[in-house]
C-alpha cells in the first residue's frame, strides 16, 4: 500500500478504531505517535500491519484471561515498529512518506498558507516574535515552489516556530507539559525504544504548545482534502 499523503492521520486512527471495535478519540499522545511515525518515515502499510497484528495477539490472549480494553494506540508501536523491519527486510518498504501532489495545486496551498499566516498574526499581538512567522507563510503563498522545496521551507519554519514558543512559554506551565508527558508515556516506555520515546516526547510537546497558543501546523501534510 501507497502512502498517502494526505491520508495518513485519518487511515491510522480509523483502522485502529475498526480492530477496537468502538470509537477512541485519540488522544494528544496518539497523535504524537503518529507524527513520529510520519516525520522517521514509517510506511502506512507497516502502521496498519502493526496495529492488525497488536490486535490479533491481544484477541489470542483475552480468550485465556480478562485483559483491560486497549485504550491507545501506543500499545500498537512495538508491532508497528517489528512490521517496518519486515518490510525492510523484504525490500518493499522503508523509504520515507512520499508526497502525493495530486490535488495539492497552487491556489490550495496558497490559501492553505494564508489562512494559517492570519492566525499567526492574531496571536503576534499577544506574541509578536509570531510576526515574522506569519509574514513568511504569505511570501510562501505568493511564491511557486514545488512542492517538496515549499515541504522543505515549511519544515525549516516550523523549527523556528517552536523554538519561539518553548521561549515564550512560562518555565512552571512548560514543566508541567513535559510531566504530563512522562506521565501518559510511562506505561508504554516498556513497549518502545529509548528514540521512539524521545520522538514522542518531541512531538506531544509540539502538540501541546500548539494548541495552548492555540496555533495550526503550517506543513503542507496538514492541509485540509476540502480546502
Amino acid at each position: 500500500m501507497q502512502n498517502n499523503y494526505i491520508n495518513y492521520f485519518t487511515e491510522i486512527e480509523e483502522h485502529f478504531q475498526r480492530r477496537r471495535g468502538s470509537i477512541l478519540l485519540l488522544s494528544t499522545l496518539d497523535w504524537a505517535l503518529i507524527d513520529a511515525w510520519r516525520e522517521a518515515g514509517v510506511p502506512l502499510a507497516a502502521v496498519l500491519r502493526g496495529i492488525d497484528v497488536a490486535f490479533d495477539k491481544y484477541e489470542a490472549r483475552k480468550t485465556r484471561a480478562r485483559m483491560r480494553k486497549v485504550n491507545g494506540l501506543a500499545w500498537c508501536a512495538q508491532a508497528v515498529m517489528e512490521a517496518v523491519e519486515i518490510m525492510q527486510d523484504a525490500t518493499i518498504g522503508g523509504s520515507p512518506v512520499q508526497m502525493d501532489a495530486a490535488g495539492l495545486e497552487h491556489d490550495r496551498i496558497a490559501k492553505h498558507l494564508q489562512a494559517a499566516a492570519a492566525t499567526f498574526s492574531r496571536v503576534a499581538s499577544t506574541v509578536p516574535a509570531l510576526r515574522e512567522i506569519a509574514e513568511r507563510l504569505e511570501y510562501f503563498a505568493h511564491q511557486k515552489f514545488s512542492n517538496e522545496e515549499l515541504e522543505r521551507h515549511l519544515s525549516t519554519l516550523e523549527e523556528k516556530l517552536f523554538a519561539l514558543l518553548l521561549t515564550d512559554m512560562p518555565a512552571d506551565e512548560l514543566e508541567q507539559m513535559r510531566e504530563q508527558a512522562g506521565r501518559e508515556l510511562a506505561p508504554y516506555r516498556g513497549r518502545m525504544q529509548a528514540v521512539q520515546i524521545r520522538q514522542i516526547e518531541q512531538q506531544f510537546m509540539r502538540r501541546r504548545l500548539l494548541e495552548r497558543y492555540d496555533l495550526p501546523r503550517v506543513s503542507l501534510f496538514y492541509m485540509q482534502q476540502g480546502e
